[in-house]
């Protein structure tokens, strides 16, 4: 079928010029194959439709057309492309060299069953979907309540001064079940007492007062709470496994670099 392909400042092939097999686009006489079209719709994670299969092409082109006038005027040669060249090469043989390396134990299903009812048994009846402001001093903790009180968003108020990662979600935390009564190392990465504010709180609760952890002070606030959901076995053991691979990788890695670390000469 006869090939149409443009992009902004490039001339259209020919309708009558037949592209060699396996490629998307000739731009200046260079080919974009059809497999580089191919792994950005797989990495893209979006439906298979021409219409996106020609925006992925345009993209390609464009990107090649930049390629071929930066490398014109020799930017190929410039310290910070060879910097980066060489980070690229360093990352993918260091990458490529641990896969070839580091063979991890196999998870079996006893593990995959046991990791299973390991975590069923460290729910509680209820499970809380909290949101947190983290800030750095009492003061500032006591201005968030004030414009709480005064009618702010909390969301709004968490993107703009929350200390913690989960600010841009609005100091979002996911759902997590907690037994009751809490004991400590048993509530789920949060301060005992965050997490005594947070099971006393009603839905839609904030907490009155700041509360200390640490350094810092917290702003609770409880979306909802609800009877604990479950998995079945069958619906988590996949996920479970997946962690447990990641885990076993990890230790593997470890302690495979702890060996290159025992056989080096190192000086600092």
């Amino acid at each position: 079928m006869p090939t149409r392909v443009q992009a902004a400042g490039a001339s259209t092939t020919p309708a009558t010029i037949k592209l060699p097999s396996g490629t998307a686009a000739l731009v200046n006489g260079v080919a974009i194959q059809q497999a580089q079209v191919e792994n950005v719709l797989r990495a893209s994670r979006q439906p298979d439709t021409p219409q996106l299969r020609q925006a992925i092409r345009h993209d390609l082109i464009a990107r090649e057309l930049l390629r071929q006038k930066a490398e014109k005027q020799h930017y190929n040669k410039k310290p910070e492309v060879q910097a980066a060249v060489d980070a690229a090469k360093i990352n993918a043989e260091t990458q490529l060299y641990l896969k070839d390396n580091i063979h991890p134990e196999p998870v079996t299903d006893a593990q995959v069953k046991a990791r299973y009812d390991s975590i069923i048994a460290s729910l509680g009846q209820e499970e809380y979907k909290p949101r947190t402001i983290v800030v750095g001093d009492r003061a500032a903790a006591d201005g968030v309540l004030a414009k709480l009180k005064a009618g702010a968003a909390f969301d709004a108020l968490a993107r703009e001064v929350s200390l913690a990662p989960n600010k841009a979600a609005g100091g979002e935390v996911p759902w997590m079940s907690l037994k009751t009564p809490l004991t400590e190392g048993q509530t789920q990465g949060f301060p005992m007492d965050v997490a005594k504010a947070m099971v006393a709180l009603p839905a839609g609760g904030v907490s009155a007062e700041p509360i200390a952890a640490g350094s810092q002070w917290v702003i609770l606030k409880l979306d909802a709470r609800r009877p604990t959901q479950v998995p079945s076995f069958d619906q988590a053991k996949d996920t479970i496994r997946q962690q447990l691979q990641a885990l076993a990788l990890e230790q593997a890695s470890a302690q495979f670099v702890g060996g290159l670390l025992k056989g080096a000469t190192i000086q600092q």
